[in-house]
């Protein structure tokens, strides 16, 4: 659906209660009411199906860069706009043309930055326009068993890295984001696989890792949606008692797999900064020497630029 909104812009606080730690930044949502992919994990076609079962395209875009343009205006200090959070921000740029727009207009603020997140390789556009140091590219990464079964409609892995092989190349910042790590039999093979294949090409500013984590709500409707495929998503023992309400692999799980993945990630890039996703302090706690509080995805300014 072509339409309009009122509200191109939206802040998130980062607060999610007491135990799960999160940085505050901008939402930037020119595309709303989801994404084109099929993840079987992914919260945004179960937020928005029953009330508005399509996507809608927001072509007011003079209203978007006004709401830019005032939010900076009233923040003294340098601003993240998150284009990934609410869709992935380049499944549809064919279509949309957004980035032709959005990288131009942000390479004249000095205090505002975009943030892409993707797990596409529909790069066309950015290879077309001059890169700046005010947009950063963001490639959503998992293990090949994870992307075949779980990220339906979305690039393979190889083309993943191509694709952001190319953008470095062109002259972008480039970030990872291992998120959302899944267990799996043989899963270690497998994210070891995805860290050499990525890390003998790309190198990136900013590696982010976060495990699975979901509603409570969200088993019964994916299985509804996805049959077997989630099935295999919602046999894990997960647990409550995060204070942003989902479930997560119990502590000891996630210690393994952050281990294992910054260790692997280590053999490659020793100075790579490593961050968390939404993670709570007993984790974060067991890993303030491997990863950088604050140095993570979704925040552009990391002393960067």
């Amino acid at each position: 659906m072509i339409g309009q909104t009122s509200s191109f812009v939206g802040y998130f606080d980062g607060q999610l209660g007491s135990n799960v730690r999160c940085r505050p930044y901008y939402k930037l949502v020119p595309v709303s009411n989801g994404c084109p992919y099929y993840c079987t994990y992914c919260y945004l076609a179960f937020v928005y199906r029953k009330y508005a079962p399509f996507i809608k395209i927001n072509i007011n875009y003079d209203t978007m860069f006004k709401q830019i343009r005032k939010t900076l205006s009233h923040c003294r200090c340098k601003v993240s706009f998150n284009m990934g959070e609410m869709l992935d921000s380049l499944a549809l740029d064919h279509v949309t043309n957004l980035t032709t727009m959005l990288i131009p207009f942000f390479c004249s603020l000095s205090r505002g930055f975009l943030m892409l997140l993707t797990k596409s390789n529909n790069i066309g556009n950015l290879l077309a326009v001059k890169p700046n140091k005010q947009t950063v590219l963001s490639w959503s990464l998992n293990s090949d068993e994870i992307i075949k079964t779980h990220e339906l409609g979305t690039a393979s892995l190889d083309e993943r890295i191509r694709a952001a092989k190319l953008c470095q190349d062109h002259g972008y910042r480039i970030r990872l984001r291992i998120d959302p790590g899944i267990l799996h039999p043989n899963w270690q093979a497998g994210y070891a696989d995805l860290i050499q294949k990525t890390l003998t090409v790309i190198k990136p500013e900013n590696i982010t890792l976060g495990m699975l984590r979901l509603l409570p709500g969200h088993p019964r409707l994916a299985i509804k949606a996805y049959g077997s495929r989630a099935r295999k998503l919602c046999s894990h023992n997960f647990i409550k008692g995060a204070s942003d309400g989902k479930l997560r692999y119990p502590p000891k799980q996630r210690v393994e797999f952050y281990t294992f993945l910054i260790d692997t990630i280590r053999s490659f890039d020793k100075n790579v900064s490593i961050s968390l996703c939404r993670e709570t302090p007993e984790i974060w706690n067991i890993f303030e020497d491997r990863c950088e509080l604050g140095k993570c995805n979704c925040v552009a300014v990391m002393g960067h630029v």
